[in-house]
């Protein structure tokens, strides 16, 4: 384990310590201490409008709903959920849920400068962001309180170390959605990491028989690349199935979790997992949200507040796998 995956690993945690504490102290009623602090903080239910750029029926995404929906419940905070791949959607979402005065928006930027005007109207009404997954370049300037997620260049530098490390020379990064920066820093990190030739992919998520098609034909026509890099779980089990239909000797290796990549480690048919823990970056920002509204609290100091990344491989993936089937990894 490298000292940058310790250190984030080590910030993660005492992250979570700092949460669950702010969570039982002001609103708590377990010294005399807290009675002022807890009678002070504002009442009334806080509605929490979450706006990602995911896909319908996209495991990824489901997981991070999950973790919104579970922080609600636990916490009294009603959720509001809702996605849309489009940029141009995505914003009119955001305005909307500043037109119903919620109490807080959590939004994934993907496409930060199409959602700029709409996050920066939603500040000035008084309405505090915290931004998830993507954009954590933008977010400060944006006005938003905080960003949750991974830090995608080093996450793919990472990822593509290891491939160096398991002696791989050419590299296929496939690219699932066009116009989502966070992907574009996976491929141009893992670059980095890698030091051997890497080359993009650019396919639609959306035609998952057109994924398959386009990574085969790739390793058809370059028979010397020996690793393909996806960014997504579902492009990870189409890049499989694509080595074995070109009888490639690739190996695969992708960013995210769903139990089809789990059991896809376990048959050795995946290398590795680049874990970003996606339920986290659906359940910090309700607490985080909770938090400043009954208690002013902040979270991350200016910095993002990382999540990942973390690594899923054979050495770990029994344990993960079983969070992963429930829908909370």
């Amino acid at each position: 384990m490298t000292s940058t995956r310790k250190a984030l690993r080590a910030g993660l945690a005492l992250t979570g310590l700092a949460l669950l504490a702010a969570c039982s102290g002001p609103g708590a009623d377990n010294t005399a201490g807290n009675t002022t602090a807890a009678a002070q903080a504002p009442t009334g239910d806080l509605r929490v409008a979450v706006v990602t750029h995911g896909t319908a029926g996209d495991a990824f995404w489901n997981v991070v709903k999950n973790g919104a929906t579970d922080a609600g419940k636990q916490l009294g905070v009603t959720v509001d959920y809702n996605s849309d791949g489009d940029p141009g959607r995505q914003s009119t979402l955001i305005d909307n849920a500043v037109s119903q005065r919620v109490g807080g928006i959590v939004v994934s930027m993907a496409n930060p400068d199409a959602l700029k005007t709409s996050i920066e109207n939603a500040v000035k009404a008084g309405i505090p962001v915290i931004t998830i997954n993507s954009g954590s370049d933008k977010s400060a300037s944006f006005g938003a309180l905080a960003h949750v997620g991974q830090e995608e260049s080093v996450a793919g530098e990472e990822a593509g170390r290891k491939l160096k490390e398991a002696g791989k020379t050419k590299l296929l990064c496939v690219i699932h959605e066009a116009g989502n920066v966070g992907l574009n820093q996976r491929c141009d990190g893992a670059r980095t990491g890698f030091g051997g030739t890497v080359t993009n992919l650019q396919v639609d998520i959306n035609n998952p028989t057109d994924v398959e098609s386009r990574i085969k034909g790739a390793l058809q026509t370059d028979p010397s690349v020996d690793a393909v890099l996806a960014l997504n779980p579902q492009v990870a089990v189409s890049s499989v199935s694509a080595i074995k239909g070109a009888s490639s000797k690739a190996v695969v290796a992708t960013f995210d979790l769903n139990a089809d990549v789990t059991a896809a480690i376990k048959a050795g048919d995946v290398l590795f997992a680049v874990d970003q823990q996606q339920y986290e970056q659906g359940y910090l920002p309700i607490v985080m949200l909770k938090l400043y509204r009954d208690n002013a609290n902040t979270v991350g100091g200016g910095k993002p507040v990382l999540t990942g990344p973390g690594f899923v491989d054979k050495s770990n993936v029994d344990k993960v796998a079983e969070y992963a089937e429930r829908g909370t990894r």
